[in-house]
């Protein structure tokens, strides 16, 4: 006889489109289920009404608890779901230090981009406010909401030092619509979730500017190669990058249209200004705040990143999109060999 999974009880920080999503999951495999909302009257309404514009007609179950509470949220909780936007994992660290949490319980990090003041990854800034001793796992990968919640087989990774934590996460999660794989990565899963971002900005410009698929695969080849080259600086290992968080990740952020950072790119190459297109996204595009970090960590690691440096021109100096792609194609010609500068054969 199969043996039957133990229930837990899990608390999601943050009831977005992907923390509903992550919540559903964990319920559908049999968990205890919290959900958090900062703000009170959403919170409200989501308990009330049990829907969420952006997943369609998907009604969240009764038995998954919605709160403005984030003490009622964790109390007794063996894992912990952070899936708030970068610019607010301050905020949210610091409210959970506050609360004396289970000692074992587990911290799930979701969240793909930077603190935008200190250029921690989110993983460092959870360290930072609950202790050194705080059981910290990743969660990333390709993983659109929209496609999750209707069943859409899916694989992510769930990134720890630690192997039992990393494949407790692997555990509560796993189905057969939702596989976890497990890495000991944590840094580089984490990177190439934020990284793929600005990435998939570029992509979605190309796009606006009616560029074509041969464009679009120059782009994310050598926009790969940027993510890993900078990751590896920060001490991620290489490898990471070929798999689900890295390429995984990549590609389907930079060509699905469920991916905000790829609409949002490609509003700002139809012409659109950068405060226009943030306003018909409507929502977080981490890619933005992200352009801002990479731009900055590119300068400290001393690294060469001109995909990402032109993304950041065109979005904060004004930098003509046109322009842009003119200014990379006429880059000193490099072999992909070693990536160093050749001479131009005439």
């Amino acid at each position: 006889m199969a043996k039957k999974k133990e229930r837990y009880r899990a608390a999601v920080i943050g009831a977005g489109s992907w923390g509903i999503t992550l919540a559903s999951v964990l319920y559908r495999n049999g968990h205890h289920v919290s959900l958090w909302e900062f703000d009170k009257k959403q919170a409200e309404n989501l308990a009330c009404k049990r829907k969420f514009e952006a997943l369609e007609e998907y009604r969240i179950p009764k038995s998954i608890v919605i709160t403005n509470s984030i003490r009622d949220a964790v109390d007794g909780a063996d894992f912990i779901v952070i899936s708030v936007p970068s610019y607010a994992i301050k905020k949210v660290s610091c409210k959970l230090s506050a609360i004396k949490l289970k000692s074992s319980a587990i911290i799930i990090s979701t969240v793909k981009g930077f603190e935008p003041q200190t250029l921690k990854r989110p993983a460092e800034v959870l360290r930072d406010e609950l202790g050194r001793s705080a059981h910290i796992v990743v969660l990333s990968g390709p993983s659109h909401a929209e496609e999750v919640i209707r069943k859409i087989p899916t694989a992510v990774v769930a990134a720890s030092s630690n192997k039992k934590y990393r494949y407790s996460v692997q555990s509560i999660f796993s189905n057969v619509n939702f596989r976890v794989y497990t890495s000991s990565d944590l840094k580089g899963v984490e990177l190439g979730g934020a990284l793929k971002n600005v990435i998939a900005i570029a992509s979605g410009i190309s796009s606006g500017l009616g560029m074509g698929d041969n464009t679009r695969a120059a782009l994310i080849t050598r926009g790969s190669v940027e993510i890993a080259r900078l990751g590896i600086r920060m001490g991620a290992k290489r490898d990471t990058f070929r798999g689900l968080s890295g390429v995984g990740d990549l590609i389907v952020t930079c060509f699905s249209n469920h991916s905000r950072n790829f609409r949002f790119g490609k509003l700002i190459g139809e012409g659109c200004g950068y405060e226009e297109a943030i306003q018909k996204i409507n929502t977080t595009v981490e890619g933005v705040n992200t352009a801002k970090s990479v731009h900055k960590l590119a300068q400290k690691y001393k690294v060469q990143m001109p995909v990402c440096n032109k993304v950041y021109e065109i979005l904060f100096k004004n930098k003509p999109a046109a322009s842009a792609w003119k200014e990379l194609m006429l880059r000193p010609l490099k072999s992909e060999d070693f990536d160093v500068k050749i001479r131009s054969l005439k």
